[in-house]
């Protein structure tokens, strides 16, 4: 007697991305901002300070913030105004500026005790490693979120490359200088990355005569 074949039973797995927000995270609004910003201030965290910062003026992802070094910031003793880094993803050195508010808080986190002797920006305080790793730069970045009561799987740490951006081109409309500050090869990466719509376009064709 032939035995039938049976359909496999598998178990059923719950979805990776059940209850999770995913796709692109979002940029902190400037009142997001100024938010943390203060608490940070309040509560005289200089680290984290200068890295919230440091990583809105640069723009950079979280593999290459969290390995900057005191001299692609330093020279002579003092903050330069304008920096440049190597990428990993690219291998191509990005500049950025360094506001002068970021250059104070900067300045104000290089006395601390931890960076005597550093050449990191962001030694870790674990003596097997050099740096922060990313991935405690993320809980960081999630206790930032969180500490203005945002949803945090809505925000991560590529929010912080992508908020000061999206100012700049409200603000001048001007695609190609964005592209510039995130090192994009290709415009359509630009476009899909500030989530321009038909819209933005026609309200700066509509500042426009001639």
């Amino acid at each position: 007697m032939e035995t039938p074949n049976l359909p496999a039973i598998r178990a059923l797995r719950p979805a990776w991305n059940k209850g999770r927000i995913v796709g692109q995270k979002r940029p902190l609004k400037p009142k997001h901002v100024w938010a943390i910003r203060v608490r940070l201030e309040l509560a005289e965290n200089h680290r984290n300070l200068a890295l919230f910062n440091m990583a809105i003026d640069s723009k950079l992802r979280s593999c290459d913030l969290v390995k900057m070094k005191v001299v692609d910031v330093m020279a002579s003793g003092q903050i330069k105004e304008r920096a440049s880094v190597l990428q990993s993803k690219t291998q191509k050195p990005v500049r950025f500026e360094i506001s002068e508010g970021t250059r104070a808080s900067v300045e104000k986190w290089m006395e601390d005790e931890l960076m005597v002797g550093s050449e990191y920006l962001w030694p870790s305080r674990f003596h097997e490693r050099l740096h922060i790793s990313a991935r405690q730069y993320a809980r960081i970045v999630r206790d930032w979120v969180t500490s203005i009561s945002l949803e945090a799987s809505a925000y991560g740490t590529h929010s912080m490359r992508r908020t000061k951006v999206p100012q700049i081109y409200k603000k001048t409309g001007n695609l190609r200088a964005v592209q510039l500050l995130l090192e994009h090869t290709k415009m359509d990466s630009t476009v899909r990355y500030l989530g321009v719509e038909l819209e933005d376009a026609l309200t700066i064709a509509e500042t426009i005569e001639i």
